[in-house]
């Protein structure tokens, strides 16, 4: 089964964008920040991963660079979505595949999730 990793401590945003990705047939697996969304991926290896900007102990632009500085996933797909911070997400198009500001469009973030992914098996 194909997983995303969402990453976000709004867990009202994470149980919106998870229901709305399972139902398309994705497994999901969460995590409230940056540190912990890393032992996920370690755990999960997830195909890609869904992070917000602002969450304590490790934010969304240092949890992209500690992606970013694995081997093994160097080049997995990470979709930010942010608040109040997306400009500084779309100046790294080397971390981010695609920003999306909140509130986002549910519909828009499955369509890029098939995209970067394909449909969910």
């Amino acid at each position: 089964m194909t997983t995303v990793l969402i990453v976000d401590d709004e867990y009202l945003i994470a149980d919106i964008l998870g229901y709305a990705l399972e139902d398309e047939g994705y497994m999901v697996v969460k995590a409230g920040n940056g540190r912990k969304g890393l032992e996920v991926l370690d755990r999960e290896r997830p195909e890609l991963v869904i992070t917000d900007f602002m969450m304590p102990v490790m934010d969304g632009l240092e949890f992209a660079q500690a992606i970013r500085a694995r081997p093994a996933s160097s080049d997995l797909p990470i979709i930010l979505m942010s608040g109040a911070h997306g400009s500084i997400g779309r100046g790294s198009p080397e971390l981010f595949a695609a920003v999306f500001d909140k509130p986002f469009d549910v519909t828009k973030v499955i369509a890029l999730v098939e995209q970067l992914i394909g449909p969910a098996n």
